[in-house]
């Protein structure tokens, strides 16, 4: 992971994101990407499904603070977000469109997929990349 810190979405200390351990999915998006929308509803079933098993992680990226809490409330987004306006992260890993998906192995091996994921992708993505079984 770059060594970024990004402040919390609801405030409070910066987070290290070279710190983070995996496993570990880190899930960037914005209230104004449509496959995002899509999306961002299935990160947070794996955040529910998986429990302890996998860290799941929003990156709100480029993107309005209310902006991104209004389409998180809306969606019933309860998982840890961090904010990056600046777009940073994203940059970082040579991301050019959104959303963009980080799966970090228990060994801090991490994998970048560039396109939207569904529900039986990102299942798979999890169990190929880290060994973590869900089913979502």
């Amino acid at each position: 992971m770059p060594d970024l810190r990004l402040a919390c979405f609801t405030g409070g200390a910066e987070v290290s994101l070279r710190a983070l351990r995996g496993p570990a999915v880190i899930n960037l998006w914005g209230s104004y990407c449509e496959p995002c929308r899509r999306e961002l509803p299935v990160m947070q079933r794996l955040a529910d499904v998986a429990g302890d098993r996998i860290t799941v992680l929003g990156v709100n990226t480029f993107d309005a603070r209310e902006a991104g809490a209004s389409f998180a409330e809306a969606v019933g987004v309860s998982m840890p977000t961090l904010f990056d306006p600046d777009r940073r992260l994203s940059d970082a890993l040579g991301g050019t469109a959104m959303p963009l998906t980080v799966v970090v192995d228990s060994s801090g091996r991490s994998l970048v997929h560039r396109l939207p994921l569904d529900a039986p992708k990102l299942a798979e993505l999890v169990r190929s990349h880290t060994g973590v079984q869900v089913t979502l």
